[in-house]
């Protein structure tokens, strides 16, 4: 039987999808694969941007799954974001609507600013100068108002951010005539966002959780254990005879967020959402939490000379 996610309430009152598929470095042909799989196992959250260069299989695989009945639209929450090079207002609806054309969809379920920054507009997603990226003087707050005219021109459901800081986030809420229901951000054991958690639920904002399995092929830069690696989470495993990634999965999900874990193996994409019929102890998720390093897989720091740059904010 496939495993369908519970849902969780935004503050619009809508609701979304409490786990989801990440798609990011995608090999041409896996995404296509991987989406219909993910359906047909009980997954009903997807998650993808303009950058990644996928929509277009995304759309193919999800137009597949409609038309062979397993899922109608509405069954399905579909998220895509607004990349850097297209921060100026008077694009974000165009592209938005290229997204679309691509996904073959109507509408999105959530539309998402990617990061705070912008970059210099063009054919070049990476735009550099000088061996930085090449940013441009865009007020993500003046963007954030035509993601609202997506909204109001019911090309999305829901609109958010991702990669933003507290500060950042309240320069919006001052603003905003519609709130970001979400704020997308790297968080797993040895980035666990408790702050920003925090400050994000005093304001009705939900965390979506990418990279949830931080890294698992990466090596870490200090010498320490890769996280599915880890002894103590090796430990946990077996105490709840669940593997690995799914005790870090059920970890990051307990502490409040949405993850959207990454892959395109069939196998670790169904175990993936089996998170749901077992719950961390209170212990064991004090336990994990000592974990938590402030290590980013994600720094960006081509980008760290801007304003905007995030990450030089505490949290």
């Amino acid at each position: 039987m496939p495993t369908i996610a519970p849902t969780v309430k935004l503050n619009n009152g809508r609701t979304m999808p409490a786990f989801g598929l990440g798609t990011f470095q995608a090999t041409p042909g896996a995404v296509r694969d991987a989406v219909k799989h993910a359906i047909n196992v009980g997954y009903r959250h997807i998650d993808t941007a303009a950058v990644y260069l996928n929509e277009t299989e995304i759309g193919e695989a999800l137009q597949e799954k409609f038309a062979d009945g397993t899922v109608k639209r509405e069954d399905m929450f579909i998220t895509s974001k607004l990349w850097n090079t297209r921060h100026r207002p008077e694009v974000v609806v165009p592209t938005l609507k290229k997204s679309l054309a691509d996904l073959k969809l109507d509408y999105l379920d959530l539309y998402l600013i990617h990061w705070p920054f912008a970059y210099k507009e063009g054919d070049n997603n990476h735009p550099t100068e000088n061996g930085a990226a090449a940013t441009v003087d865009i007020d993500y707050v003046d963007t954030w108002k035509q993601m609202e005219e997506c909204v109001r021109l019911g090309l999305a459901k829901n609109i958010g951010v991702s990669n933003f800081n507290s500060k950042q986030l309240t320069r919006v809420l001052e603003k905003a005539s519609i709130k970001p229901v979400t704020n997308q951000v790297e968080c797993h054991p040895y980035l666990n966002q408790q702050k920003l958690i925090d400050f994000c639920k005093q304001r009705d904002i939900l965390i979506t959780a990418y990279s949830p399995l931080a890294n698992p092929s990466m090596k870490m830069p200090d010498g320490g254990v890769p996280l599915l690696e880890h002894p103590k989470i090796k430990e946990l495993a077996a105490k709840y005879k669940k593997t690995v990634a799914q005790v870090v999965l059920r970890y990051v999900f307990q502490l409040g967020t949405v993850p959207i874990p990454k892959s395109y193996n069939k196998s670790r994409i169904e175990e993936n959402i089996q998170i749901f019929d077992f719950n961390l102890s209170d212990d064991d998720m004090a336990y994990i939490k000592t974990f938590n390093r402030n290590y980013r897989i994600f720094p960006f720091a081509e980008a760290g000379h801007d304003k905007h740059y995030p990450f030089h904010a505490e949290f």
